[in-house]
């Protein structure tokens, strides 16, 4: 076992779009509780004291965090890389001119389709052309770009559309990530899962593309239609790690829907979270294993598959993965794909947007009646000061109303 590579830091799951894909958990108001400038500060600096080489600074939307720049900033002084996924929603120039100049190496920001008219309405607000705005700005300023486009039913037959949408932006990177079923997404699963014949449309696409694009092109098939299961995260809990707006670290985002005892940054180091805690312990190596994947010649490729997958298929996050054709319970899977191909998808649940409370306050300022505490602001595409809470309420930034990471 070795110390993690690369640390998601979910700084907020407040966020402007409404993507009924979001992997975030469906209990977003219970995660409020977000921890302070101070609190994320020391998890960086715990982070890169255990081994970590790479920060994803992400949500929720992190723009909405006034203290983005000071974290970003202190991530760089550490030697840490530092990437922002992002919906691109208040990234203004003021505000990308701070980050970039702060340290920060690369951002990713989601589009949901090639059209303002597709990608608004999958966004569930006005977006399209501030994502292409901050995407300009982006490659103006001298970052790295990745654009990434969740797809399912409802917009992978654009998929030429938003290939040329990302070249004529210049992106260094393009992740053409199919939705994986967690959060709202397993809401959402049966309208979102895509037909047999979309997926092998999209996979002449990439095929085509691939010898054409010079950027790098990454295409995530969907576990559902696929044999065998990813080999997630790389491993449990071998790799990565993750940090909840709240401050629980989990071995990977969806992790919080397990059975299993959590411990957060502010009951526990993050080095003893890593090696000792339950929770990463639970299923890291071989020895946990049922049959058929205790004797299978692949446990040490896919490493049994997901946990989080194998939990909401079966309710035991110990058993096979169902995406693998090995697994007893394989025929979840495939009654799902029957489903996605013969039936009219339901209609799309949008996520809502939490309320948001202690955003990065210190922990004093924390305790002061809300009515007494000092209004956060971020700023929209002009560079006007904006209340957070217009946004987390519902509306877009500016008043208008977005690991794969499924985020808007």
């Amino acid at each position: 076992m070795s110390s993690p590579f690369g640390l998601l830091a979910e700084l907020t799951y407040a966020c402007p779009l409404h993507c009924a894909y979001c992997s975030n958990p469906l209990d977003l108001a219970a995660h409020g509780d977000e921890l302070s400038t101070a609190e994320w500060l020391d998890v960086l600096e715990q982070a890169r004291a255990l081994g970590v080489l790479q920060v994803h600074f992400s949500g929720g939307e992190p723009l909405l965090r006034r203290d983005l720049p000071e974290l970003v900033r202190r991530a760089a002084e550490l030697g840490l890389y530092g990437n922002l996924i992002t919906s691109g929603l208040g990234f203004s120039r003021r505000r990308a001119e701070e980050l970039i100049g702060a340290g920060l190496g690369h951002v990713q920001i989601s589009v949901q389709s090639d059209t303002a008219e597709a990608s608004d309405r999958l966004a569930g607000t006005r977006s399209f052309e501030r994502k292409l705005a901050a995407a300009a700005l982006v490659k103006e300023l001298g970052a790295t770009l990745t654009l990434n486009f969740v797809l399912h039913r409802h917009n992978i037959d654009r998929l030429t559309g938003m290939l040329r949408l990302a070249e004529g932006l210049g992106a260094d990177r393009i992740e053409l990530a199919n939705t994986q079923y967690y959060g709202w997404a397993w809401r959402n699963r049966t309208a979102l899962l895509p037909a047999r014949e979309q997926l092998r449309a999209a996979e002449d696409t990439v095929r085509a593309a691939r010898g054409r694009m010079s950027a790098e092109l990454v295409y995530v098939l969907p576990d559902y239609y696929e044999n065998y299961p990813k080999p997630c995260m790389g491993g449990w809990a071998s790799r990565q790690l993750t940090v909840a707006p709240d401050g629980e670290a989990l071995p990977c985002p969806a992790a919080q829907t397990l059975p299993l005892p959590r411990t957060g940054v502010r009951e526990a180091s993050l080095s003893w979270i890593w090696w000792e805690s339950a929770m990463f312990r639970a299923f890291r190596g071989t020895g946990w294993m049922p049959e058929p994947c205790r004797s299978c010649a692949r446990r040490e490729v896919d490493h049994g598959g997901c946990r989080c997958q194998a939990f909401q298929l079966t309710g035991d996050p110990a058993r096979t993965d169902p995406v693998c054709v090995l697994s007893p319970d394989h025929h979840l899977v495939a009654e799902a794909v029957a489903t996605a191909n013969a039936d009219p998808p339901e209609e799309l649940v949008p996520r809502p947007n939490p309320g948001r409370r202690s955003v990065h306050l210190d922990r004093d300022d924390a305790q002061q009646p809300v009515a007494e505490r000092p209004v956060q602001r971020v700023e929209d595409e002009q560079g006007r000061s904006v209340p957070a809470a217009q946004v987390a309420g519902g509306q877009e930034v500016g008043g208008q109303r977005g690991q794969h990471h499924q985020r808007g």
